[in-house]
């Protein structure tokens, strides 16, 4: 068994002597919840604020509604952590118009109470840097920079396994459906939308996404119907109205949409209208797909219990991380949702991988360029890999994107 000395050190039944402070807050207060079981705990780690340009502007129907300006970034919050045994795992929150400096900023706050914590308490760690920031809240900026920490000791976990993600959690399949986002955005002209859906077939991904909410909603409608005519009947296509339209509208465009044959209308009314979800999901044969602005598994939640989603749509990095995910995962089942996590799809194929009704993931290319290692698509699935935890490592083009960094603990 180990012995505690009274300079905060411990000795293990090798005799080998660690420092730490196993259950301390930022202050270095708590009590520990380590004992003889624990065999391993964090000793540094590093935050880094990394901005992604993207090659030109993005606009959906946010932007032709007048509430955002174009996409030109997105803001990444990179947590890599290792232990006294020489083990490393790595996370990634994000951020896309405003909010990156604010969750790291809060993520460094908070960084040292990760410090001498056994790196396999995953719920208990969530829960502690919850509470070592509760006056802010437990969903939004908040949990968001925890959720870094979060994927990044699942990820550890995973590779201290020696497993993918996935296989850790217990996979139902080796593959997932995907399908593009990236090139079917607003801003596209209608020629370049069916170039860049024919190229996304072309290279493996099995289904095609638009955006929508075009303030004239005949200009929505000839796009679908020209990328409808361009793909063939046989191929996935849905959607993406990112909460622009009002009641009565997304009743209108829902009906006039149903003889395209889509696999969802994704976001049709504000996120938080669960009413108003339930009440529209109702009246169509398409499916209706929302929960990706959703900052917390209470807030899903609610949207399970008014019946709101054929399709929930959780993003692990904004409702606190993988632990927070699995949760929500479980309800969804239960619930027999489908399930198509949005965005990040390094994390997400892990996810939807494991989850036990068939999933789709959401392609983006926009991330490659951060890590060193790609994801292979074929025949309309994205596969897992055989590499250890999430599979990535951060590239130097991430590392020369870096606009802030925080170490603590050994490498302080």
């Amino acid at each position: 068994m180990s012995t505690t000395h009274t300079d905060g050190t411990h000795t293990d039944t090798a005799g080998t002597t660690h420092t730490g402070t196993a259950g301390t807050g930022a202050a270095g207060t708590g009590t520990s919840h380590t004992g003889e079981a624990t065999l391993d705990r964090i000793d540094r780690l590093r935050l880094s604020s990394v901005t992604l340009p993207l090659a030109a502007p993005v606009s959906d129907a946010k932007v032709l509604t007048g509430r955002q300006k174009p996409m030109t970034e997105v803001a990444f919050l990179f947590v890599e952590i290792g232990t006294e045994q020489g083990l490393e795992g790595i996370g990634f929150s994000y951020s896309k118009r405003a909010g990156g400096p604010g969750q790291f900023a809060h993520a460094r706050e908070i960084a040292d109470c990760l410090l001498g914590e056994d790196p396999s308490d995953i719920g208990r760690i969530w829960t502690k840097l919850v509470w070592a920031g509760a006056s802010v809240g437990r969903s939004g900026l908040a949990t968001q920079a925890v959720a870094a920490y979060d994927i990044a000791l699942w990820d550890l976990k995973a590779r201290r396994a020696g497993l993918p993600l996935a296989k850790l959690l217990g996979a139902h399949r080796d593959s997932v459906r995907c399908y593009n986002t990236s090139g079917g955005f607003l801003h596209t002209p209608t020629e370049e939308l069916l170039e860049n859906a024919a190229a996304a077939l072309a290279g493996g991904i099995g289904g095609i996404k638009i955006k929508v909410g075009h303030p004239d909603g005949r200009h929505d409608l000839a796009r679908v119907a020209a990328v409808r005519e361009h793909i063939g009947d046989g191929v996935p296509l849905m959607v993406d109205a990112n909460q622009q339209w009002d009641r009565p509208t997304a009743r209108r465009m829902g009906r006039a949409l149903e003889p395209y044959g889509l696999v969802w209308i994704e976001e049709p009314l504000d996120a938080y209208d669960a009413r108003g979800h339930a009440a529209l999901a109702a009246s169509l044969d398409t499916p209706v797909a929302t929960g990706e602005m959703l900052a917390s598994v209470a807030e899903h939640t609610e949207l399970i219990r008014h019946g709101a989603a054929d399709v929930i749509q959780p993003d692990a990095p904004r409702i606190g991380g993988i632990t927070q995910f699995l949760k929500l995962a479980a309800l969804a089942e239960h619930h027999q949702l489908e399930l198509a996590p949005h965005f990040a799809m390094e994390i997400h194929l892990h996810l939807a991988a494991a989850y036990p009704l068939e999933p789709w993931v959401e392609h983006f290319d926009w991330l490659e360029p951060l890590f060193n290692e790609r994801l292979e698509i074929a025949d309309g699935r994205m596969r897992l890999s055989a590499r250890p935890g999430l599979g990535i490592t951060l590239s130097d083009q991430a590392r020369a994107w870096t606009v802030a960094e925080h170490e603590a603990g050994v490498r302080a």
